[in-house]
């Protein structure tokens, strides 16, 4: 099944709708669908080099609305449907601390999250549960989408079609080590 909706998915970028079905895709990966817009992203901006950056604009407005959606998910579906759950179980207690660790740590959950192939939608969701700040939410959401694919639409912009299979193979694992060593920089620092 997710086989036939990632060749569907991959079907949309070379039609005459592209750009819409892009934003689509980026929209509602955020919260809920589980293939990511790189996946149409890719073959638009190597078909038409020109409107890379019009591309990753639409990649990442969509994708923070679609993350603003995911965040709503989570602050109002959580009350009527988890809470309860939660409370008749006992664990409120642990789901307040884990919202105290969250918010705390938030910008750079959404941040990561935002970034890496670590899935968005989860994250979403989970500042929505938490009542993470939603400055704080779509200004990490915004950094992070738009860094995440306006990477993408330069490298494939500078270098075409042979930077491609590098991209759709490496570029998440080259985000994450970045990340890694962002925030160990920033750990380094608070230490010295």
């Amino acid at each position: 099944m997710l086989r036939k909706l990632y060749d569907w998915t991959l079907s949309l970028a070379s039609g005459p709708r592209a750009p819409h079905a892009l934003g689509v895709v980026s929209f509602i990966e955020s919260s809920f669908f589980p293939i990511p817009p790189d996946l149409l992203l890719i073959p638009m901006v190597v078909a038409n080099r020109h409107k890379a950056w019009f591309y990753a604009a639409i990649a990442t407005v969509m994708s923070v609305l679609g993350g603003i959606f995911g965040y709503l998910i989570g602050a109002f579906l959580f009350h009527q449907v988890a809470a309860p759950i939660l409370s008749f179980y006992g664990y409120m207690d642990k789901f307040d601390r884990f919202s105290e660790i969250f918010n705390a740590w938030g910008w750079w959950f959404v941040f990561i999250a935002g970034l890496t192939p670590f899935p968005y939608k989860v994250i979403t969701i989970a500042a929505g549960v938490t009542g993470l700040s939603m400055p704080v939410f779509v200004v990490a959401s915004i950094v992070s989408r738009g860094m995440r694919f306006f990477a993408v639409a330069a490298l494939l912009y500078l270098f075409g079609e042979p930077i491609r299979n590098f991209i759709e193979k490496r570029l998440g694992l080259v985000f994450t080590v970045f990340v890694i060593l962002l925030v160990g920089g920033f750990a380094a620092i608070k230490l010295l």
